[in-house]
């Protein structure tokens, strides 16, 4: 079956920077579209990065400059490179593959905070 297990998360104070990895097994992964997401206390999930499967990017204005999505095909693995990190950046980050059928990992918990 289809895992997408994310990892990196933690409390880091603002400024500081953090790497997130989604490590995807079950799936074609080269061929999938992937994304980072978060949610935040009390708001809706909103979209936060994506790949292609050619490796051309987009990003929420929010984080334009600071955070670097980057894929390792060989790795089956997506990453979030974050950096100036704001208590605004405190959510939970998903992890999420799209093709046909789309499929999201478990999620992982970044704080900001001093």
């Amino acid at each position: 079956q289809v895992q997408l297990v994310e990892s990196g998360g933690g409390l880091v104070q603002p400024g500081r920077s953090l790497r997130l990895a989604c490590a995807a097994s079950g799936l074609t992964f080269e061929s999938y579209f992937m994304s980072w997401y978060r949610q935040a206390p009390g708001k809706e999930r909103e979209l936060v990065a994506s790949i292609s499967s050619l490796g051309s990017t987009n990003y929420a204005d929010s984080v334009k400059g600071r955070f670097t999505i980057s894929r390792d095909n060989a790795k089956n693995t997506v990453y979030l490179e974050m950096i100036s990190l704001t208590p605004e950046d405190t959510a939970v980050y998903y992890c999420h593959a799209r093709r046909i059928s789309w499929y999201w990992g478990q999620g992982t918990q970044v704080t900001v905070s001093s």
